[in-house]
């Protein structure tokens, strides 16, 4: 009896153990789960100069674009996003402060979103206050030391932002301009990928993807690659990708007498370049090799992206980043007889953007439109930090949680021009100091894509006009005339 009770009291002590044992396992295990889902979301910032949305996976099945067309699959795919403001500086300053452009802020490529808005709590500042590690590599701001007290790090490669042709690089041109200095618009080169900015670029995002994981810190790691950017320069292999044969100009290769003048230029930006006339049209023959140039240098930015998210699966980070790729603006390739931007056509408004998120995008696209300054907040929320009150942009996360959002608008501007997209009616109003319009134009995108035929001055379109122009003042910031 002794024996017996003493094996029961034993295997109660034994069972009894098991248990606490059992508990401690599991506490731990829930512990362990709950560190994983506490542990902040890095980001991988990719920011394209120049890309127009004609990508493979935007439906230009002419495009080699592999690395894109794959991240896509693996995101959320916006097909109406637009940039707020289409020049690089002011357009980069508005979306990582989330402000809206003005008349007096935000205006050209010279921009700095220290200066123009010194009050806001840019996007990387916010990040850095909330312990993140922030590296900026190549063309992030417009200006390498504009918001430098926000990043951790910042690198640029060598050289001159735009003269680094092969034959015709900074040690030649010295201080001077690119037509001065006899650089050409475009350059087919034999050579490796790092010979340009951008195989640099992408090496540099790579040794820092290994470095931050070591640190095993939360990063925001913004990468700004240079093509396709003027000049169009890229190496052979990615021009043999395209036949300059099989190139067309563009349907809308025309000024329409309807449109007003004023929403045209005269594309200064390109006319730099030694090889192309100061004024009047170019040649048919150069602008399929200036198209030809563009394509090949997307697909050599392409493959420069693809090896930097190469690098973060083989990290195993991949998990564990949230993904972010945007183009600053569109670009016009011959589009209205047009290039570069400075316009408020939709072809140099409307932008690619795709978000990854671990566990929540796989390949969704959405019609919501969808504005720059929506950008911070949006990632802002998916960290769960709070939005600065400076921030304008409302956040598109409901998207990502398969909801719709209440705005369906956006408002961009270039100069005195403002325009207002809502549904398929693209309105653009040119302004002076006081808000009066001097000119406008309306386009119905549902009937005329291309924005050839001007409804703006038609008799019947007045009732539509003029709720637009209510809209727009009602929605284009209240301290838009300040």
């Amino acid at each position: 009896m002794v024996n017996t009770s003493f094996k029961m009291k034993k295997i109660f002590a034994y069972a009894f153990g098991l248990s606490i044992l059992f508990m401690s396992c599991k506490n731990e295990k829930e512990k362990t789960i709950m560190t994983q889902e506490q542990k902040p979301m890095n980001i991988l910032f990719i920011a394209v100069d120049d890309l127009r949305p004609e990508l493979n996976f935007y439906g230009a099945n002419h495009i080699q674009s592999p690395n894109l067309d794959k991240l896509a699959d693996e995101s959320l795919v916006f097909n109406r996003a637009y940039c707020n403001v289409p020049v690089c500086g002011a357009s980069r300053a508005s979306l990582l402060t989330g402000m809206r452009p003005t008349r007096h802020r935000f205006i050209n490529y010279s921009t700095r979103a220290d200066v123009d808005a010194p009050q806001a709590v840019t996007l990387p500042k916010l990040l850095k206050q909330n312990g993140y590690i922030t590296c900026s590599n190549g063309k992030i701001y417009h200006q390498n030391s504009d918001d430098s007290l926000a990043w951790d790090h910042i690198w640029f490669p060598k050289g001159n932002i735009r003269d680094y042709q092969l034959e015709k690089n900074v040690v030649k041109n010295g201080d001077l301009g690119q037509a001065q200095g006899g650089a050409i618009s475009h350059e087919m080169g034999e050579v490796e990928d790092t010979a340009y900015f951008d195989g640099k670029i992408a090496q540099k995002g790579i040794a820092d993807l290994k470095r931050l994981k070591k640190k095993g810190q939360p990063f925001f790691l913004a990468l700004g690659f240079m093509k396709p950017h003027l000049p169009f320069n890229a190496p052979k292999k990615y021009w043999d990708l395209y036949d300059i044969n099989q190139i067309k100009l563009p349907e809308s290769y025309v000024q329409p007498e309807t449109t007003p003048k004023k929403a045209f230029h005269n594309f200064g930006e390109l006319r730099q370049y030694q090889n192309v006339p100061k004024k009047g049209e170019i040649s048919d023959n150069l602008a399929k090799e200036l198209i030809h140039g563009y394509y090949a240098c997307v697909s050599y930015v392409d493959a420069q992206i693809g090896l930097v998210l190469d690098e973060l699966k083989q990290l195993e980070l991949e998990d564990d980043t949230i993904v972010v790729l945007w183009g600053d603006h569109g670009w016009n390739l011959g589009d209205h007889k047009l290039w570069c931007k400075h316009v408020t056509f939709e072809t140099a408004l409307r932008t690619p953007l795709i978000i990854k998120v671990p566990g929540k995008t796989k390949g969704q696209k959405t019609d919501a439109i969808t504005e720059y300054i929506d950008i911070y907040p949006s990632i802002v929320e998916l960290l769960g930090i709070e939005v600065p009150k400076t921030v304008q942009g409302k956040s598109f996360v409901p998207i990502l949680n398969g909801k719709t959002l209440e705005k369906d608008w956006a408002v961009s501007k270039f100069k005195d021009a403002v325009t207002i997209i809502k549904g398929d009616l693209f309105y653009t109003e040119w302004t002076k100091d006081d808000g009066v319009a001097y000119a406008r134009m309306l386009f119905d995108h549902k009937s005329d894509p291309l924005e050839l035929d001007n409804l703006a001055e038609k008799a019947e379109y007045q009732e539509t006009v003029n709720k637009l122009a209510k809209e727009l003042r009602e929605k284009w910031g209240k301290d838009f005339l300040k």
